[in-house]
């Protein structure tokens, strides 16, 4: 009965939530931060296959999507207890790790787009199609980590970030997020192309996203036109005259 409710659950995908996405995507940032050396390469890797896996999911994508998530967490299994039983797989000149990489920003580039698509086929906009916009808005930022990050595995010379060095996982996120919102601290900069090019087509996404799609559901949805209206409404309120007829009289001056 348990299996049942498990596989039923599992394939009516909508009930996993756009959030568990969203939750998913902050702990694999919080990991990638807090954990080094294999262990944390074989925790990020792990947290990623597992965000692609829901996405995947709740998105109904098409089977070859599906295929590919899943030979992508094979290699990722792989890599992981490689990296943990013989440390040199974990070296980021692995043609192995490469590989991972380059397929995590492949199928994270496609995610965000099944995610939009399935969507935006919803019956109505709601608080479910505003969270499902910033879960597509955080994975365009973990698409264009994991590719610096391939650029960086397969492009060794200069460093990624030049003076500052190749980097790890969690650089690639923090300068990924920076470069989408266009906060730019100038602390990490790519040193030549493809990685510049990169930085300047996140910066031009990032902000199209939000002023396209992410505005248009706010939008669409009513949230904020449902909170203005009732304050509107307040406000009317407030100035209405009493029962009474006419506003409250003004109270009488107080003889000396």
């Amino acid at each position: 009965m348990a299996r049942w409710r498990l596989t039923s659950l599992w394939r009516d995908s909508d009930d996993l939530g756009y959030g568990v996405i969203v939750t998913l995507i902050a702990v694999t940032y919080v990991a990638s931060v807090m954990f080094f050396g294999p262990v944390g390469v074989a925790l990020v890797l792990l947290l990623q296959a597992a965000v692609l896996i829901v996405v995947m999911r709740v998105a109904h994508a098409r089977r070859f999507l599906l295929r590919a998530t899943n030979v992508m967490l094979v290699l990722t299994v792989i890599v992981c207890v490689a990296g943990l039983v013989v440390r040199p797989t974990t070296d980021e000149n692995s043609w192995l790790l490469s590989s991972v990489f380059v397929l995590s920003a492949l199928l994270y580039g496609v995610a965000p787009i099944s995610l939009l698509r399935h969507t935006l086929a919803r019956p109505k906009i709601d608080l479910q199609t505003l969270i499902a916009a910033i879960a597509a808005y955080a994975m365009l930022g973990m698409f264009f980590a994991f590719a610096y990050r391939a650029i960086g595995t397969i492009q060794t010379t200069p460093p990624f970030f030049g003076s500052s060095g190749r980097g790890d996982m969690a650089d690639d996120l923090f300068f990924s997020f920076i470069t989408l919102t266009t906060t730019g601290y100038g602390n990490l900069v790519p040193a030549t192309n493809p990685g510049q090019t990169f930085a300047v087509l996140e910066a031009i996404v990032g902000q199209l996203f939000l002023v396209t799609a992410v505005a248009k559901i706010v939008n669409e949805s009513g949230l904020l036109s449902s909170s203005r209206f009732h304050l509107d409404a307040e406000r009317t309120a407030a100035t209405q005259p009493t029962a009474g007829g006419g506003s409250d009289p003004a109270p009488e001056p107080q003889a000396p």
